[in-house]
């Protein structure tokens, strides 16, 4: 029998993390039309009203309930306005690993919210799910992504070689033709002592410091991207 997620919402200082509803479609869709998701992902474009109603009625429920991971909303406490997505996937239930992506939306950008609800979630992991390891995917070129996964207090571990693609538009044609190149991945992990770790030494999570700069990242979505990547703010 596969096993799944519980269908649970997590909150922080300042986030709730719960299951998507077609109420967030709209704001989903204005989230997913940005030009460095459709950059560092494999996302749909343009992403529509009806792709983004497929994500939240079928593609992220299926998710959990097939048992292959979890897929939240990340909403602001206050204002419950959608900040972003964070995404299990390729769940392992036997080793209990599990990998994780993200996304936050142009608008909450620099503001801490990716390690905040990606931390979040990796603590219910350890905590109350009995995992052992969550792991991370950047493509090379990606140095927020990798800022992300440093300050959630991720161990490298090695490079994937060609394993991964990203879209790009000619440097003197800005609203030109997306074309698909292929990248190195930067593999992460995290285990259950290397957040005991970071707590001994002080919450990583930031909360909007100064210097933080590039803290937004996005999910892999089933059927289009095979790695978490994160957005760098230009």
């Amino acid at each position: 029998m596969t096993s799944t997620f519980p269908d649970i919402s997590l909150s922080t200082e300042r986030l709730v993390l719960r299951p998507y509803d077609e109420a967030d479609i709209p704001e989903l869709v204005e989230m997913m039309n940005d030009d460095l998701v459709t950059a560092w992902t494999g996302v749909p474009q343009p992403y529509t009203e009806l792709s983004a109603r497929e994500f939240v009625t079928a593609t992220a429920p299926g998710e959990r309930t097939e048992g292959r991971g979890l897929v939240l909303a990340v909403t602001e406490f206050l204002t419950q306005r959608l900040v972003g997505t964070v995404h299990l996937h390729r769940t392992d239930w036997r080793i209990r690993a599990t990998e994780v992506g993200y996304l936050t939306a142009s608008w909450a950008r620099g503001e801490g919210y990716a390690s905040e609800s990606v931390l979040a979630v990796v603590r219910w992991l350890f905590g109350t799910q009995g995992f052992e390891r969550v792991e991370l995917r950047t493509a090379a070129d990606n140095t927020a992504s990798q800022q992300v996964a440093q300050k959630i207090g991720c161990i490298s571990e090695g490079v994937l070689r060609n394993a991964g693609i990203i879209r790009s538009r000619p440097e003197d044609e800005p609203h030109g033709r997306w074309a698909e190149t292929r990248t190195d991945l930067l593999v992460w992990s995290l285990l259950p002592e290397d957040l005991d770790d970071a707590d001994d030494a002080g919450d990583p999570s930031g909360h909007g410091s100064a210097g933080e700069g590039y803290e937004t990242g996005y999910t892999a979505y089933p059927d289009y991207a095979d790695y978490s990547a994160s957005a760098q703010r230009r």
